[in-house]
């Protein structure tokens, strides 16, 4: 037998294929083809769960190899049929005239004649046809995955791999759902927490890898915090008509709708830090200088002995003795710790403001209830709009954003409402209130992301150092009246305190101070909710 009557078969079958032609189906047709035509199948190619929109396939990059290497061994690559060889219209073409023209192999369809003249004007018309046709198949089968996916998606299904944290699972009906992976999910809810304490997303990487997080990347954990899977939220695919958006997914969330959002309003706001503390330079990367560059910390050679300091990265002269500044700031937290005579109070305070939302849970409740109905209409509203052409995409991912958040929030507020936490609050508030006494042992004996969350969580905006005294825009409205004592000391700077509550007493070790009597703010105003709020 001669070589051009030599032959090469090519199978495929891809994983979303619809063909109703299984291999074992395309194999005995190619085998046939050949023995009704007189030709010597010498070798047959696979590609099992290939695309059809690209040559780039496993098993047809080796066929192409074995015709390279055999250059002249065979005449025919014989298909069953042609959306079996590909789908690409295009790229099918140009394949089949390299083959032609470069190896003399002839590319055929079983249903083809073995002496067709593929240089006939008309035998062209009809292969682009049917690739035409192929292709157009390839499309609608592309549309029909999407469809299904995003119908999956608007069910509250997630169709893709799991992410971290969870595993692939199917249910009674055989469909796709996610399951918590237990250990997994304990980073997971750790990497939120730390993120919302105010932890540097590289410390958090760096805790979650010694947890067991798999993940790898500069994007690792900032990815994670995107994800609206872990509070329970599916994000729907949009098209030309209709945008993204999140629907409540029928898998169990790892945190709550409200940290997510929370999470999400922060990531947009806040720039990452370069600057990386180590446990020597707690204050690095918090600490500012005058001109408002960040202090970095190092250690610089003396006579006999090496010597720790604060300078700014733009005035090489400004250097400050980092021992002397850990000192002053310890001072500073010891100042602006809480009295017993303070202590007390805002135990009472807070017993009083339990009491009486407990009182009026009813009523705060119905009133939630009732912002938490006018958020959906607006977000029905909002979804109406967009329908009716009156706002574009972004304006409607922009407030669709807004109101989701609010809406979390208030679920948040009314299932907490609703689960009865008054005790598990007091415990929480009679394990807390007595620590905050003494500010500086906690500090002193926290890991150094814990301490960045404190000193985070005390003073609101940059924290400067000059001529013995520590700077802030703003500090939490719980230690306002002791930054007034670190003040008179000479330690504590606030450079645009506005309405400075004086309710909560302040003392020393010789006298107690009683401010003057003012009108009774409302309860959302008062130190002891923003010490309740900064403690929970």
């Amino acid at each position: 037998m001669t070589r051009t009557n030599r032959a090469i078969g090519y199978r495929r079958l891809s994983d979303k294929d619809q063909s109703k032609y299984s291999l074992a189906h395309q194999d005995e047709a190619i085998k046939n083809y050949c023995s009704r035509n007189g030709l010597e199948l010498i070798n047959m190619f696979t590609d099992n769960g290939e695309c059809s929109d690209t040559f780039d396939r496993a098993d047809y990059r080796a066929l192409e190899a074995f015709i390279k290497k055999n250059k002249g061994e065979a005449g025919y690559l014989i298909v069953m049929h042609h959306d079996r060889f590909s789908r690409n219209l295009p790229e099918a073409l140009m394949k089949i005239d390299e083959l032609e023209s470069k190896y003399r192999i002839k590319v055929l369809a079983t249903s083809e004649d073995v002496n067709l003249d593929t240089k006939d004007p008309a035998v062209f018309m009809q292969r682009a046809f049917n690739y035409l046709m192929a292709n157009s198949e390839l499309l609608r089968i592309r549309q029909r995955t999407k469809d299904g996916i995003r119908m999956a998606q608007s069910q509250g299904r997630f169709v893709n791999v799991a992410p971290f944290g969870y595993i692939n699972a199917r249910d009674a009906e055989g469909k796709s759902v996610l399951l918590i992976d237990d250990a997994k999910a304990l980073i997971v809810k750790m990497v939120f927490e730390e993120y919302l304490l105010g932890t540097p997303i590289y410390l958090i990487y760096d805790m979650a890898k010694k947890m067991g997080f798999t993940r790898t990347g500069n994007s690792a954990i900032h990815n994670l915090l995107n994800n609206s899977l872990y509070a329970g939220l599916v994000k729907v695919n949009g098209d030309r008509k209709n945008p993204d958006k999140l629907v409540k997914g029928i898998h169990q969330p790892i945190i709550k709708e409200a940290d997510y959002w929370l999470a999400q309003e922060y990531l947009g706001n806040k720039r990452p830090s370069k600057t990386q503390p180590r446990d020597e330079f707690p204050l690095r990367g918090i600490l500012k200088c005058w001109c408002g560059n960040s202090m970095t910390a190092g250690y610089s050679k003396g006579r006999k002995q090496y010597y720790l300091y604060y300078r700014c990265t733009v005035h090489g002269g400004c250097n400050i003795p980092g021992n002397m500044l850990h000192e002053k700031f310890e001072e500073l937290l010891q100042l602006l710790s809480f009295s017993q005579h303070q202590v007390d109070h805002i135990r009472q305070r807070c017993l009083a403001l339990l009491n009486d939302a407990t009182k009026n849970q009813t009523t705060l409740l119905a009133s939630r209830e009732k912002q938490l109905k006018d958020i959906a209409n607006k977000i029905d509203k909002l979804e109406e709009r967009l329908m009716n052409d009156e706002i574009n995409a972004d304006t409607y991912k922009k407030w669709q954003r807004k109101f989701s958040q609010d809406k979390a929030l208030l679920f948040d507020e009314i299932e907490s409402s609703r689960s009865g936490q008054r005790e598990q609050k007091l415990k929480k508030l009679n394990r807390l209130l007595p620590l905050m006494s003494n500010i500086r042992m906690i500090y002193s004996n926290a890991t150094l992301s814990r301490k960045q969350s404190l000193i985070r969580g005390v003073f609101k905006h940059n924290l400067t150092y000059v001529d013995g005294t520590f700077r802030t825009a703003s500090i939490e409205p719980a230690f306002r009246d002791n930054a007034l004592i670190a003040n008179k000391k000479g330690l504590l700077e606030i450079e645009e305190a506005k309405d400075i509550w004086d309710e909560i007493p302040s003392s020393t070790q010789k006298q107690i101070r009683t401010a003057t009597p003012l009108p009774a703010p409302p309860p959302q105003d008062g130190a002891s909710t923003n010490f309740a709020t900064w403690v929970s």
